[in-house]
């Protein structure tokens, strides 16, 4: 078993990004981004969150670190820009903006997309977890399967999470959703600052 799958490295692949991403915190945030959706829709956004947060952390296993040297970009200056992009959209829900409904004819915002797919749940913390573990692996295919399934279990649990968000949304009935989406706006902002107070403190560190 140990040829084809290194149990140990999968578990803390897992167990990692399932603390980073937060599956289960996921919920009211995403409630709050899709107050104005109908089911079918908040299904959809669902879906396509998940399947873009897997593509860039996938994709940023595989070049993220080539990608970042050739743009000269830092890691500080990653995780500083989806804090404060993150912050924009806390305010927004705080502030009500999100429960407007958007013209049908406006194909411009998706919030599946951005920032609920990236930076919120492929954030800078997921990003360079996956970036780390492919790093330090030996190279070997039991390495490279044991973080490919953790990667995927992960992002099978946020799809879970977030379909079945849609019986919270039948529980908590329209007032409810709006007292979470106020919660969620304000844990967002939260989360927001500290990366932005993470990032500061890794410039300052640097210099």
């Amino acid at each position: 078993m140990s040829n084809v799958l290194d149990v140990h490295l999968f578990a803390s692949v897992f167990i990692t990004l399932f603390v980073i991403m937060d599956p289960p915190g996921t919920v009211p945030i995403f409630l709050g981004l899709t107050s104005a959706m109908s089911r079918v829709q908040r299904n959809r956004a669902a879906r396509q969150a998940v399947a873009v947060a897997f593509g860039v952390v996938v994709a940023f296993a595989l070049f993220g670190q080539s990608l970042l040297s050739y743009m000269h970009v830092s890691l500080p200056a990653l995780q500083a820009s989806g804090g404060l992009l993150l912050l924009l959209v806390a305010m927004e829900l705080l502030t009500g903006k999100m429960e407007e409904p958007q013209p049908s004819g406006n194909t411009n915002v998706n919030v599946a997309l951005v920032p609920l797919g990236t930076p919120l749940l492929a954030g800078p913390g997921a990003i360079v977890a996956t970036m780390v573990f492919v790093t330090q692996s030996d190279g070997t295919t039991a390495d490279w399967v044991a973080i490919a399934l953790g990667v995927l279990a992960v992002h099978i649990c946020l799809y879970l999470a977030m379909r079945f968000a849609n019986v919270i949304h039948r529980v908590l009935g329209e007032s409810g959703t709006i007292l979470v989406t106020r919660i969620a706006g304000l844990l967002l902002a939260a989360i927001a600052v500290q990366l932005v107070a993470d990032a500061v403190e890794a410039f300052i560190k640097a210099a």
